[in-house]
């Protein structure tokens, strides 16, 4: 594991399907009508939760063992929508067995081929213990 470092940031896209929504809403329970049932444009709103799992990806390739997450909810995403979500390190305090890290996270909806933000969707925290 390298060291991690002030700044550093990593980046994870997706774009949420149907199948991912209805998979998180069997594992979840949170099988809300909003979740299950298609809009009048044919999409359904994804969970926050699930928006906000692309971290885990990150902090699976850092290997972090997460202390704490904060999750500011700014607007819906939908099936069919492509998310970018970009870690930056903001905290990094070395300890005998690794660092303590602490990143600031943001989630933006992209257009579909393009890596300009159209806005953002979620914003937050995680704090965490990296070992060396």
């Amino acid at each position: 594991m390298s060291e991690p470092a002030v700044g550093e940031t990593h980046t994870r896209v997706r774009t949420f399907e149907p199948a991912d929504v209805e998979t998180f809403a069997s594992v979840t329970g949170d099988d809300q009508p909003r979740h299950t049932e298609p809009d009048e444009r044919g999409r359904r709103m994804v969970q926050g939760l699930l928006t906000g799992s692309m971290l885990t990806d990150i902090g699976g390739d850092l290997e972090m063992l997460a202390r704490s997450v904060e999750y500011h909810f700014l607007q819906p995403v939908y099936t069919g929508d492509t998310v970018r979500c970009v870690w930056e390190n903001e905290a990094v305090d070395e300890r005998p067995d690794g660092w303590d890290v602490t990143a600031r996270v943001t989630f933006e909806r992209v257009a579909d081929g393009d890596d300009e933000p159209r806005d953002l969707v979620l914003e937050g925290t995680v704090e965490g213990l990296i070992r060396e």
